[in-house]
Parts: structure tokens; C-alpha cells; sequence
């Protein structure tokens, strides 16, 4: 289970340092290998190798009026393996997709993460916390 915000640099090739207390966990269940693909709401998602898998037969068994949607993440999918450092290498297409240049947000979503550049998720979530009422809660209590 991934949870967590992670601000983090991109190096000068495009690879991302994967946080020290997510490595083992990777490289224990997906042997470091994950797959990256991007989301519609402009970040990108990482998954470790099997949730990917599972993700991906989901995705495929869409009907023929989802086909944006399976282009959207199926076509842009890319397999990396994390390097013995705990790198991975965002593409330079991905990169764009998202609109990352440097600076990122990794979230711990579960059972995979987004990536967004740190900006636009810091304008994004200000934008929903503003429109969020008190309502958006419903009966949680903290």
C-alpha cells in the first residue's frame, strides 16, 4: 500500500529517485519493474508491474466507445525497470504529457502513484479545496 507526497527532482536525463520506503516494497512485489502512462486529468501514473497488469485487462476489456480512453493509457504506456540506484526513467513523451520539467509531486495512491508536476497540482488542489463545501465530507469525522 502506497500513501504519502514526496517532493522530489527530476536529474538533467528525466529520472526520478524513487523514495527510499517505496524501493522495497517495489522491488519485493513488482521485481523494481513498474509502467508509467499518463491520466487524463494531467499527471501521470505509475504502477508496479502486476497492478499494472490488472489495470491494463480492465482497460482493455472497455467497450469500443471507451477507445480514447484505452489510447490515452494504453498507447502511452511505457515499462521501466527501476536501476540499481531506485531511478526510473520518465520519457521524454510522458514528460511533456504532464507538462514535467523538474520539479514533482509523487503521490502514494494505493496501490500505485501519481505523478504530477509540483505546480500545477499545487494550482489543482488549491482550485478543489476552494470549491469543496462542507458537504464534500458527508458523515467523516476527524
Amino acid at each position: 500500500m502506497f500513501q504519502g507526497a514526496s517532493s522530489l527532482s527530476l536529474d538533467a536525463k528525466g529520472r526520478l529517485s524513487v523514495p527510499a520506503r517505496h524501493r522495497a516494497v517495489l522491488a519485493g512485489t513488482a521485481a523494481s519493474q513498474v509502467t508509467i502512462t499518463r491520466h487524463p486529468h494531467g499527471c501521470l501514473l505509475m504502477y508496479p508491474r502486476p497492478q499494472w497488469e490488472q489495470f491494463r485487462e480492465r482497460i482493455a476489456a472497455m467497450p469500443i466507445d471507451k477507445h480514447w480512453l484505452k489510447r490515452l493509457f494504453l498507447g502511452n504506456a511505457m515499462d521501466v525497470d527501476m536501476d540499481a540506484t531506485g531511478r526510473v526513467l520518465i520519457s521524454p513523451e510522458l514528460r511533456a504529457a504532464a507538462g514535467i520539467a523538474r520539479d514533482v509531486l509523487l503521490l502514494g495512491m494505493g496501490s500505485y502513484f501519481e505523478l504530477w508536476d509540483k505546480a500545477t497540482h499545487d494550482a489543482k488542489e488549491a482550485e478543489a479545496l476552494a470549491a469543496l463545501g462542507p458537504q464534500a465530507f458527508g458523515d467523516l469525522s476527524f
